[in-house]
């Protein structure tokens, strides 16, 4: 079953190869270790390519096969709007720039990372982006929230207590929580 293409409004081009390479380039390079919260920018307030919730599916789709969750995102939008070579070019954008930054930032820690306050201001960096993934996720739960607050807000907070504060393995909280939310998501019909 071929997977549907989301809704752009009608001023709106279907994206070729050439604008998800770019745009996933842009994407790739603007956070470091962890870009999620500027694809969701990207793909669903600046260009409108996807809804919130359509995002949210299609994350939860790439979240539950290997690999790192945004590279399966730019595969599964490239392929969505363009076809394998639509896959293949948000795929390279996506992840072109950024090795390349990598090599020469792993030559330059190699050289100076001990030096002065390069260990502090890497410190600094890693808070930064802990507060852009608790804004992004603050985001992408407003959707699902609204859509069934009485029900769906339990569950995040149920998997929210199990994973952030008892510590509990990620595995057995979601299977503990999925068939939980199955049987409530039947219940509500969606």
């Amino acid at each position: 079953m071929p997977i549907p293409v989301p809704r752009l409004s009608p001023e709106t081009p279907p994206p070729t190869p050439r604008i998800l390479f770019a745009a996933f380039l842009k994407i790739g390079l603007s956070g470091f270790g962890g870009v999620l919260p500027f694809a969701r920018r990207a793909l669903v307030e600046r260009r409108g390519w996807l809804s919130a919730a359509e995002f949210n599916e299609t994350l939860s789709l790439c979240q539950s096969i290997p690999g790192p969750n945004v590279v399966n995102l730019s595969v599964v939008v490239g392929s969505r709007f363009a076809g394998p070579i639509g896959a293949l070019a948000a795929l390279a954008g996506l992840v072109v720039a950024p090795v390349a930054l990598v090599l020469v930032l792993g030559a330059l820690w190699s050289r100076y990372g001990a030096l002065g306050h390069t260990p502090s201001a890497i410190r600094g960096l890693s808070a930064a982006a802990a507060g852009l993934a608790a804004a992004t996720s603050l985001k992408m739960a407003r959707p699902v929230l609204a859509a069934a607050p009485y029900t769906a807000g339990p569950i995040v907070l149920a998997a929210f207590i199990g994973v952030g504060l008892l510590r509990l393995p990620l595995p057995w909280v979601l299977l503990g929580l999925a068939p939980v939310s199955v049987l409530v998501a039947r219940r509500r019909g969606a």
